[in-house]
């Protein structure tokens, strides 16, 4: 199985899409540092071994995969609550520090912010692996946007940045691996868009492994219907860190060769997976450290 194998021709919602970026600050970089939003650090599980990633519990580090804590369902309602009482943000999401998909406790937070909080602008952080299986049940919890981490859709490369992945019960490793996963999130854009999401695809940029693959996945994914490509430079971690972490030169061309094909969102700051507030305003991008703590 290679991504000629997939299908796409996801329609590309112009009315939807719209209305997202007037709304949510990961989407319009003009509102980036007006309009706040809240991460809340539910989903400890992951299901792929990305091989630059490194979940930890951890007040000290700001990048993606770190929360101070991990808060139950009923914690992280709580939690909405008071940081949007005296506040700008509009917008919630779960981003981790695993993956949204591979927790429960996602579905059950969106179940009861929806009570409590409906008109709140709800997104999740997903490596798309399960992306098809949920997408119906995403669609009818009322989730506004939702971003799939797309580092390849070429298998070859794609193994090269995750060591595995666990499916349906079942360990799979190198190109085997890949291959599902890739099928799984091109598969899972077309499904969800289809439903009236807003998809959002970040790719990490990764010097000499998919640098040059980049606007092929742009194209790639614009074909199963995503609305915005948000470039990222690889922070070198885990069995990459040795790699170089990409300069401003190497991101600006990327950028500039997505654009092609999708609009590209510059303003992201690589937050944290529980940080809160107005996004790179370090006076009011919190994070938390005081929740009851759990495990991965």
């Amino acid at each position: 199985m290679t991504k000629k194998d997939i299908t796409c021709g996801g329609d590309h919602k112009g009315a939807r899409f719209a209305h997202i970026t007037k709304v949510h600050p990961c989407y319009n970089e003009k509102l980036h540092d007006k309009v706040g939003r809240v991460h809340v650090p539910i989903a400890p599980k992951c299901n792929i071994g990305c091989n630059f990633c490194i979940r930890s519990i951890n007040t000290d580090e700001d990048r993606p995969g770190v929360a101070g804590s991990i808060m139950d369902a009923d914690a992280a309602v709580e939690h909405v609550l008071n940081v949007t009482k005296d506040s700008a943000i509009t917008v919630v999401g779960v981003a981790g520090p695993g993956d949204s998909l591979a927790n429960e406790a996602t579905f059950e937070f969106f179940e009861k912010i929806n009570k409590v909080k409906p008109d709140l602008i709800k997104c999740m952080s997903t490596n798309g692996l399960l992306l098809p299986k949920y997408a119906e049940r995403i669609a009818e919890l009322g989730v506004n946007t939702v971003t799939v981490t797309v580092n390849a859709v070429d298998p070859e490369i794609l193994k090269e940045i995750n060591g595995f992945i666990f499916y349906e019960g079942k360990v799979y490793k190198g190109l085997e691996a890949a291959e599902i996963l890739s099928k799984n999130q091109l598969e899972g854009i077309k499904k969800i868009t289809d439903l009236g999401v807003v998809v959002k695809v970040n790719i990490v940029l990764i010097p000499g492994l998919n640098d040059e693959h980049i606007p092929e996945i742009a194209r790639t994914v614009k074909e199963c219907g995503a609305d915005l490509v948000n470039v990222l430079p690889l922070i070198p971690l885990n069995k990459m860190a040795d790699y170089p972490r990409p300069g401003c030169m190497e991101i600006e061309k990327a950028r500039g060769e997505v654009e092609e094909y999708l609009p590209v969102f510059r303003a992201c700051t690589q937050c944290r997976a529980d940080a809160y507030g107005i996004p790179g305003k370090k006076h009011e991008d919190h994070h938390i450290g005081n929740a009851p703590q759990s495990h991965f």
